[in-house]
């Protein structure tokens, strides 16, 4: 049986990468979009504080992906949600996602992207009502950011570990979450 988690680190980590989706919008928003980059971001149009046009929600009645890179206009971003106006079928329409609402968070441009949701546990909609909104079904394409994980690879071939290390090049999809003894890694 496995200990009960009182801290919730499954929550604090998706608030940290929600924070981070906040932080690089605040970015956007004060300077623009700097050199090529730009954002797809999937989002579930049935959470709660999302709006959207009728028009987009019965063309988009779970979810929806967006991309901010050329045409958009009017970015506010606000502790909980931002908002942004995109141009679908030349008709403008003013969108609002809360950040417990997206999936999926791209930039194409330096390969990096990540699921905000990652570290919830299924099941734990309940667990996280009010505070996170975690999709139901997965989301393909989480993706360490390219540097962390050359980083990762890095110290693996640079440090002598035990054969009981899991290495990111070996099993890039499949961890099964093994539990690698302290012990192994100690000089003797």
């Amino acid at each position: 049986m496995m200990p009960e988690d009182k801290i919730r680190y499954d929550i604090l980590a998706s608030e940290a990468l929600r924070g981070i989706i906040r932080t690089v919008l605040l970015r956007v928003q004060k300077r623009g979009l700097p050199g090529d980059h730009h954002f797809y971001i999937n989002f579930d149009t049935c959470a709660p504080g999302v709006i959207l046009s009728k028009r987009l929600k019965d063309q988009y009645p779970v979810n929806m992906i967006i991309v901010l890179q050329h045409k958009f206009w009017d970015l506010l971003i606000f502790d909980d949600r931002f908002e942004v106006k995109l141009s679908f079928g030349n008709v403008p329409e003013r969108l609002v996602i809360p950040f417990a609402a997206i999936k999926l968070f791209e930039d194409p441009s330096v390969q990096f992207g990540f699921n905000p949701n990652l570290f919830a546990p299924a099941g734990a909609e309940d667990d996280l009502a009010g505070i996170a909104h975690v999709p139901a079904e997965p989301v393909e394409r989480a993706a360490l950011p390219r540097p962390a994980v050359q980083a990762e690879r890095a110290l693996a071939s640079e440090s002598a570990m035990p054969d009981a290390t899991i290495r990111q090049e070996e099993q890039p999809e499949k961890q099964s979450g093994k539990v690698v003894e302290l012990d192994l890694f100690r000089k003797k």
